[in-house]
């Protein structure tokens, strides 16, 4: 990886996906329960690992792909603050937020199955809020019911997101794109790379549902800008 490419990626976990199908650690998935979520990063096909959705469906609804430029008018970004609820109108989202770190492996936290309507945020990350793209992951589902981000692939250009964070301060955020991918094919340099203003991206699990490896095989991404 060019050095200069390197940059938007300081603090992303070291890239060593989790090959245990026992758990190890507080939050580690498991090969039966928990699917990955693969994040390819650079042109040297580096692997993260990152679970996303418990055994199961019901299926969530999939997104239009619906697709925006870049926003012309963002609001000015603000100060380091935590997030602590994340609250989605459209799709009836108000959830705590934790932040989430790496396993003992390198691989990236996830938020624990128990909790179905929790989500986490990528702490070696922007704070939603300040200049950069701050990532919010969730479960499609756990244990056969739905998570927090099971609908995540019904939001529609203009809908709005609200961050609370510590101190009392809402980010509010306006949805740019919902696009579904692959997961060989996760587009780390747009979730995870630099931006100029304040950005957020929420991801969870997406596509056709494997029955066989009890995985889907997909991705949902949602980009959005600050607004207020």
């Amino acid at each position: 990886m060019a050095a200069d490419a390197a940059a938007p990626y300081a603090g992303l976990p070291d890239p060593h996906p989790s090959t245990g199908s026992g758990p190890a650690g507080r939050r580690r998935p498991t090969a039966f329960a928990v699917a990955g979520l693969v994040l390819t990063i650079g042109a040297g096909s580096t692997m993260i690992a990152i679970g996303l959705h418990g055994g199961g469906p019901p299926q969530p609804p999939r997104p239009a792909s619906v697709t925006a430029p870049e926003p012309v008018v963002k609001a000015r970004p603000m100060s380091h603050a935590l997030p602590l609820r994340i609250a989605i109108p459209r799709i009836h989202v108000d959830a705590p937020v934790e932040a989430l770190g790496r396993n003992a492996d390198g691989t990236v936290e996830v938020p624990a199955l128990n909790r179905p309507n929790l989500a986490g945020w990528y702490k070696y990350g922007p704070t939603p809020g300040q200049t950069g793209a701050a990532v919010v992951l969730g479960h499609v589902d756990a244990h056969r019911h739905e998570a927090v981000f099971f609908r995540l692939g019904s939001l529609r250009h203009g809908d709005r997101i609200r961050v609370t964070r510590t101190g009392g301060s809402v980010a509010t955020f306006a949805v740019d794109s919902v696009v579904p991918v692959p997961k060989d094919g996760f587009p780390a340099q747009s979730v995870y790379g630099r931006t100029s203003y304040a950005a957020l991206r929420l991801v969870t699990c997406g596509g056709r549902f494997d029955t066989r490896t009890k995985h889907y095989l997909g991705n949902i991404i949602v980009y959005a800008h600050l607004v207020r």
